[in-house]
């Protein structure tokens, strides 16, 4: 997978993925994090694990959130990523539970803007993914990593793609893992996420000045690696 391999691995970087939901941002992380043995930080995995720390306390309903609640139980919120070497992938912690499987349900994914947009509640976040940063080799994806987390990040990419394309992506993901819904309610989930997403008030999704854009609506996976080779290459040489 990917192709060329990159020269002077020796020089560890830091690379921020930002970008709109369902444009398959942690699938390329991953794989970018894998080839160079580096750590991989899913950021949008934090967040949907606090989402749901928050639903099993009811802090969080379709009209209102328990904000005081859920800053005085912030010091009980402990993530973590633990590698699995059954499935070769790092899976979400909550308080030392695995929790990968219930943080991708649509319930969290309609409530996790939300939760976001709690500024003490991002910048404990944002605390924590800046030390496991410190001593680089790491990737990291989510929508403000090269804007706020890591704006000295040595690579950033913003990536997009279609409303279909993404809609169509998410239905399928979600069809094999057994989940049963309609392609139009995903359709409307990410519109709505979308909207949010650039227009919430701390840290609104936006592509960093000097991130580079890929619309990977018509690339294959390896096609992406090919391009993200190329750039890592070049930056590792001082090109």
């Amino acid at each position: 997978m990917g192709g060329r391999r990159v020269k002077n691995m020796d020089k560890k970087l830091i690379v921020a993925i930002d970008g709109y939901s369902s444009c398959g941002k942690s699938t390329f992380a991953r794989l970018i994090a894998k080839e160079l043995n580096y750590i991989f930080i899913d950021s949008g995995a934090m967040y949907r694990a606090v989402t749901l720390f928050c639903m099993r306390r009811n802090y969080i309903s379709i009209t209102w959130l328990n904000i005081p609640g859920i800053l005085s139980d912030l010091k009980d919120i402990h993530i973590d990523f633990v590698f699995n070497p059954d499935i070769n992938e790092y899976e979400t912690f909550l308080n030392s539970e695995n929790v990968e499987k219930e943080i991708r349900s649509m319930e969290v994914t309609g409530y996790v803007s939300r939760i976001s947009q709690i500024p003490e509640l991002r910048a404990r976040m944002v605390e924590l993914q800046r030390q496991i940063g410190v001593s680089k080799g790491i990737v990291m994806d989510g929508r403000d990593i090269g804007t706020v987390v890591f704006p000295d990040a040595d690579i950033k990419i913003f990536m997009t793609a279609s409303v279909d394309i993404r809609a169509k992506r998410r239905h399928n993901e979600l069809k094999n893992k057994g989940v049963i819904i309609d392609f139009e309610e995903i359709k409307r989930t990410i519109i709505a996420r979308d909207i949010a997403d650039e227009n919430r008030d701390i840290s609104p999704l936006r592509r960093a000045d000097d991130a580079i854009i890929l619309d990977n609506s018509r690339m294959t996976v390896e096609e992406q690696m090919l391009w993200i080779n190329e750039i890592i290459e070049k930056k590792r040489n001082g090109s």
